[in-house]
């Protein structure tokens, strides 16, 4: 005997999956009216779609970041899907929000463990996101996570949802450090920088930075022993160019980032940074 399948039913699965009206009636249908079983049946149909676009390339999405409210931690995260199309849906916006909002709720060591988070109490946010790839159709999945931690922290989101950045400052006790934190945050997205200062950049960065800046020094005619000369120089706009604190600040490109720092308040600098972008 077929179960009787209730609009308010359908309503109940619908809202806590996401799924559809028609995916959830047909779901609590096949499951006989039994709705952890209609949950399932859901979930089943979504890891069918997940296995069958595997090796679709998912390279839109959305990169958000958010602090919590004493702003003593900050959350960066980015979720990918296929097409621009989706990436810009508002319910997949709210979605990725609830997933940063969680993240920062259960600080994790690694997007596996976050994975593994109760979403709603029954759900694992893993559950949700095989659950949306049965919705949506497309693969996706969350491909970056990272947790700034500070004496103040701020977030950036570009407009667009394409990049944001995380930066944590040393200090919160300051009248501007509202402004100065944004201005950073903003620098950092802009910029593009790729470590805080140059005793932070891997020392394979700085061997492959020389034996460019060596090599095309040759080739512009100049003797081995200035063309190493000539590559310290490089190195070092290298520096200047790439790492936050020696970056020309955008605001006043007199002054250093650094500088900056310094004048705002003394002994203020970025303890940490993390900056997240999709691929153009």
């Amino acid at each position: 005997m077929t179960a009787t399948i209730s609009a308010s039913e359908v309503n109940k699965l619908r809202q806590q999956t996401g799924s559809g009206m028609m995916d959830c009636k047909n779901a609590l249908v096949e499951a006989n009216g039994d709705f952890e079983k209609a949950i399932e049946v859901l979930r089943k149909k979504g890891q069918k779609v997940a296995n069958k676009r595997a090796d679709m390339q998912a390279s839109e999405g959305v990169v958000l970041a958010k602090t919590t409210a004493d702003g003593k931690m900050g959350v960066i995260l980015v979720y990918n899907c296929e097409t621009d199309f989706v990436a810009k849906n508002a319910d997949f916006v709210s979605y990725v929000n609830s997933l940063v909002d969680l993240a920062l709720k259960n600080k994790s060591d690694s997007i596996e463990q976050f994975k593994a988070v109760s979403y709603n109490g029954s759900l694992t946010v893993n559950d949700t996101i095989i659950e949306k790839v049965g919705v949506i159709g497309e693969k996706m999945d969350i491909s970056q996570l990272a947790y700034v931690e500070a004496a103040k922290v701020f977030a950036y989101i570009h407009p667009g949802n394409r990049l944001a950045s995380l930066v944590g400052l040393s200090d919160a006790s300051f009248a501007s450090v509202d402004e100065t934190g944004k201005d950073i945050a903003m620098q950092i997205a802009a910029m593009g920088p790729i470590a805080l200062d140059k005793d932070d950049v891997p020392a394979e960065t700085v061997a492959k930075e020389l034996e460019i800046a060596k090599e095309l020094a040759i080739k512009e005619g100049k003797p081995e022993k200035m063309a190493e000369q000539i590559s310290k120089g490089r190195l070092n706009k290298f520096f200047t160019e790439s790492t936050l604190l020696n970056q020309e600040f955008f605001k006043d490109n007199k002054k250093t980032v650094r500088q900056f720092l310094q004048d705002t308040h003394k002994g203020l600098t970025v303890t940490a940074f993390k900056r997240f972008a999709l691929k153009s």
